[in-house]
């Protein structure tokens, strides 16, 4: 898995991220994104009934439960898809629950949706600079266009083909890609390995564990609750809207309730 090849050499992080650790103990002083008692709904449907969460600067948290138990819909909340009925969500320290999307893009929230979302009929390199569109440094754009090649040189080989054309795989790559050319300081993964082989989910997450290395703070959601414990920080696991267990991931992994409920095992 991941997390346990501490021999490996990770190809060259982001230029504009900070150098980091993926398990490194963080100390800031407040997190870098806070939800508290949020309630969101899909019509009549309370989806989410209070999420309470903290993600500090530096991390990986994960989110793992079953289908329906909120997860996407905490990621929606907190990229401004959705808006929360009550409660609050705070990104370094300001309130943000009622900003749109695009906005929040600008200020450092950038998000691979569910589903990848890609413009099949648009190059892969077109795909990319997409990402960017809330950017107007031109240099910087191009220099983190070749980071992500570094980060993803698949993406390198095939970037004049249309994005439709990609793999499944190769299509996750490019959805991450393209979040990271909006630069961001959070970066919101929703179903990463959703209906990949195993051998491209292992990349996939090999690329996440490289990229919190190179400093990229990282909400994960995630159906393999296995691999999302075991190359997260903390974790939380949903049911049903709510929170019903959270704590250091490594601790989770090991949870005999967690283990028979999301890990399969008897």
């Amino acid at each position: 898995m991941p997390t346990a090849d501490t021999d490996r050499s990770p190809s060259e992080p982001l230029r504009h991220l900070e150098q980091g650790h993926s398990h490194a103990a963080v100390t800031a002083p407040a997190p870098l994104l806070r939800l508290e008692q949020v309630h969101s709904y899909y019509g009549n449907i309370h989806a989410l009934q209070g999420i309470s969460l903290d993600v500090a600067a530096g991390e990986i948290v994960t989110l793992i439960g079953a289908n329906g138990a909120g997860k996407s819909t905490t990621i929606r909340t907190i990229s401004g898809i959705m808006h929360p009925r009550a409660g609050s969500i705070s990104f370094d320290g300001e309130r943000i629950d009622m900003v749109e999307s695009h906005v929040l893009v600008a200020r450092g929230i950038a998000q691979s949706p569910e589903g990848r979302r890609i413009f099949p009929r648009l190059s892969v390199e077109d795909n990319l600079r997409m990402g960017a569109f809330t950017r107007h440094d031109r240099a910087g754009i191009e220099e983190d266009l070749e980071q992500v090649y570094v980060q993803f040189p698949r993406l390198k080989e095939r970037r004049r083909q249309f994005g439709g054309t990609l793999s499944g795989g190769e299509q996750q790559m490019l959805a991450i890609g393209r979040a990271l050319m909006a630069r961001p300081r959070l970066l919101l993964l929703d179903e990463p390995s959703m209906g990949l082989a195993p051998v491209l989910v292992e990349a996939i997450f090999e690329a996440i564990v490289r990229l919190n290395r190179a400093g990229m703070t990282i909400l994960l959601v995630e159906q393999n609750a296995l691999m999302a414990l075991e190359v997260a920080n903390r974790a939380y696991v949903l049911q049903s809207g709510q929170v019903v267990l959270h704590g250091p991931a490594s601790e989770l992994l090991h949870d005999e309730n967690v283990r028979k409920v999301y890990l399969g095992e008897l």
